[in-house]
Formats: structure tokens, sequence, C-alpha cells
């Protein structure tokens, strides 16, 4: 090799260092490069929560066959930058009941932790820039991953606060749905990353994703995927999960009685916290900033090539949200516990035992099948073993063809209602007490003419 062709070598960034490079890179950045990650980091969540807002309702109207915003700007496409201008010079009305304290903190409580979250997230690998080498990264903390958990789900005591603060009965009842809803869905949740943990062997989220190299955990693990997936969905408020602000039941949910910046706080909370748990999916499941089907030598997976996949797989987890939105109708809030408490978090019980046993082991993947068809038969077996379970006949009721409840055939009419039998023995009663009362007024009047 030549010396020119060494030297060029020695000046080009190892994008690959193992954990202690890279925090020995991530240690010597100046605070001038701190600064300026930061301040990227802190305007991604406002500008993707402005861009989002006019995509969703793009999207959702072509979906319904509309135009949707096509005023303001090129095509529409500046109409949320407008109402982020237009929003802070509403006029504010505070409810006389409320605690104005909390009233005043729950929005900041819900939108500066969803800011904060994407500092543990990898963007990318060891780049150059002006000449220092530093990582696509603000902080690379051993448990980054529970950072990040934690983040996302502080978010939701602003929304109890709200709702409780506002002194109003409906932003109660969303406020109160809220935090059913973060119990149930944050455990399903954080249960799903402990495949990935157990896969890997780190909570650091660089360690995580330099792990996915020879394979993404989205097939790999994929019942710890789409659980993650439906989670991030309720754990966002976002439809069909969006119980806590149902506008038919609760007028607004517990930002009812919000308006002009702090209304807009939570609206930019919702939707920076959808970035994250995208962004955070990413970094877990899909490779993080990695080109599919190409090696870590390649060029795609160096330089600041590798945001641009980044983000394109968050965008494509982001159209999921909106997708979703625009097809299913909301649930009710029965079948959204239902499917926490006894889907969603038995599966992902029996999910880690078996990732645990393939782990410890250390079964190939044909194995591997064998056992999952072993356990199939099983599961058959016992269905047809179980007995069927009988309606009583009390409580069965006939469909016809058209699938409309047929009546029994033996529905005799009653002949007076609860209500005009009520009636009828009051009157009756009525009736009986009134020849006595008579009589003793008679008898009472006579003895009065007899003493005179």
């Amino acid at each position: 090799m030549s010396p020119q062709l060494t030297q060029l070598l020695a000046q080009v960034p190892d994008a690959f260092p193992d954990a202690a490079e890279r925090a020995r890179i991530l240690a010597d950045d100046p605070w001038w490069l701190y600064l300026i990650k930061a301040v990227v980091i802190l305007l991604i969540g406002p500008i993707l929560t402005i861009f989002l807002i006019v995509w969703e309702r793009k999207a959702v109207g072509r979906m319904q066959n509309r135009p949707g915003p096509n005023r303001v700007g090129p095509n529409g496409y500046l109409q949320s930058l407008a109402d982020a201008l237009k929003l802070p010079f509403k006029e504010q009305i505070i409810p006389d009941t409320a605690d104005r304290k909390v009233y005043f903190l729950a929005p900041v409580l819900s939108a500066v932790p969803a800011l904060i979250a994407l500092a543990a997230i990898p963007f990318g690998p060891v780049v150059s820039i002006f000449g220092e080498q530093t990582t696509l990264q603000l902080v690379d903390l051993p448990v980054g991953v529970l950072v990040v958990l934690a983040c996302s789900s502080i978010g939701v005591y602003g929304i109890v606060l709200a709702g409780w603060s506002s002194g109003s009965p409906y932003p109660l009842l969303g406020g109160l749905r809220s935090a059913a809803q973060v119990i149930s869905y944050e455990i399903a949740m954080g249960l799903s990353i402990v495949a990935v943990i157990l896969y890997s062997g780190s909570l650091q989220t660089s360690e995580i994703v330099a792990a996915q190299s020879h394979g993404w955990y989205f097939y790999m693990l994929i019942p710890s995927f789409v659980i993650y997936v439906i989670s991030m969905v309720g754990e966002t408020n976002r439809a069909p999960f969006d119980l806590p602000e149902a506008e038919s039941e609760l007028v607004g949910g517990f930002h009812t009685e919000y308006s002009s910046m702090k209304f807009a706080m939570f609206f930019l909370a919702e939707y920076v916290n959808m970035v994250i748990v995208s962004a955070f999916c990413t970094t877990l499941f899909l490779g993080g900033w990695r080109f599919p089907f190409v090696g870590d030598d390649s060029a795609l997976n160096q330089n600041w090539w590798p945001i641009l996949w980044f983000f394109a797989k968050t965008f494509a987890l982001l159209f999921g949200f909106i997708w979703l939105r625009g097809t299913l109708p909301r649930m009710r809030y029965d079948q959204f516990m239902r499917l926490g408490w006894k889907v969603l978090v038995p599966v992902n019980l029996v999910w880690i035992v078996v990732v645990v046993a393939i782990k410890t082991i250390q079964w190939s993947w044909p194995q591997i099948l064998v056992g999952v068809g072993i356990v199939l038969v099983v599961l058959v077996l016992l269905s047809l073993a179980l007995p069927d379970k009988k309606l009583p006949e009390s409580d069965y009721v006939d469909l016809t063809g058209g699938g409309h409840p047929l009546p029994p055939l033996d529905l005799r009419v009653p002949d007076a209602t609860p209500r005009q039998k009520a009636l009828a023995k009051a009157e009756a009663r009525a009736a009986r007490r009134k020849p006595a009362e008579v009589g003793s007024a008679a008898a009472q009047e006579g003895a009065e003419n007899g003493g005179n």
C-alpha cells in the first residue's frame, strides 16, 4: 500500500468503533459542538411537529377524498406554520375553579421531557464536523433505553395534572383515562424491549444498533416488534387509542379548558412523542441508521448518508400513525384495556420465557422451528380437549338470515307496566284508608254531639 493511500485512510474517521472508543470520541467534543448538537436536537421536535400536522391533514384528506389544507402557502403546506404563529397571540381563558400553579405547570411538564428524550438516540455513525470527529448523538449513556422510556412516560403526568387542575369534570375524566392507559401500555412497551436487551446484551442505544449489524430485530423478534408498535400507539394517545381526548364523549378531554400557547404545547408534546417512539423503534428493531441489505463497509453506511436512512425509517413509522387515524374507528374503553392486560402483557411474558430458553439452550433455527411446531400441536390438542362453552337457554337468541335478533316465540306483552302496577296499588291502599277515615270522623262527630 502506498504511503499516500495509508495517510488518506488514516484521516477517514472509523464509523464503527467499539463502545469505549465511542465514549472517548464523545467525551472529547468541544463545548461548541455540544451546543450545536443540543440546539439541533431541541429544534427537531418543533420543526417535525409543524411538518407532521400539515402532512397528516393532507394525507387524511386524500384518504377521505378531499384536498385538506390548500390556502396558506404553496399547496397549503404553510398552514401549520401560520397556526404556530397564531396560537401564542390567542386569548388565554382560565377557569375560576382551576388550580393556577398546576394549571400552568402541566403543559410544560408534557412538552419539556419530550424534547429531551432525543438526546439518547444515535442518528448516525462517527463523522467529522468542522474538523472534529464526533458521533451523531448528544449523550451515549449506559442506560440510554431507560432514559428514553422515562422521558416519553413523564409527559403523561402533565396530562393527568392538566385534567385535575382544570376544575372541570370532562378534563378530569380524560386525565384519569390517561393514567390508566399509561399504566397498561407502558408495561407492555417495557416488556417488549426486554427481548431486545437480552439479544443485544446492553441498555446502551448505540450498542443495540451495533448488535443489529448481522440482522435486524424486527424479523428476529417479531412478537416484540408487533407489541411495541401497538404499545407506542397507545402510549401517545393516538387513534384508535385516543380515549383521553375523545371529543364524542369528553368534549376535548384533558385539554378542554386550555387555550392559546398552553393548548399548543400539548399538541407539541403529542407529536414530539410520536417522533420519539418512532425513532426509538427504529433504533431497537430497524437497525438504527443502517441501510438494509449492505454491510458496514459500504459507502451507504458511512459519513452523512445514514442520517437519511434513519429518518426514512422514522417517517415510515410516522405514516403508520396517520394511516391508523384515517382507517380505524376509536375503540371502546373496555376493549382498549382488555387488549393491554389480557393480550399484550401475557403474550409478552410468554415470549420473554421463549427468548430466555433460546438464549440459554443455544438452539439453532431448525430446532427452534421444531420446538414451535410441537408447542402449536400441544395447544391445538388442548383446545380440542376443552369442552365447548354452552350458552344458557334463557339467554339464547335466534338470529334471522339478516343478522337481526328474532324475538322469542312465546313472547307475551305485559298487561301493565311496573309504574302502572305501583300506581294501582297506591290507589287501592288509598281507597281502603278512605272508609276507615270517614268512619272515624263520623264517630268523633257523634261523640261531640252527644256531649253537647
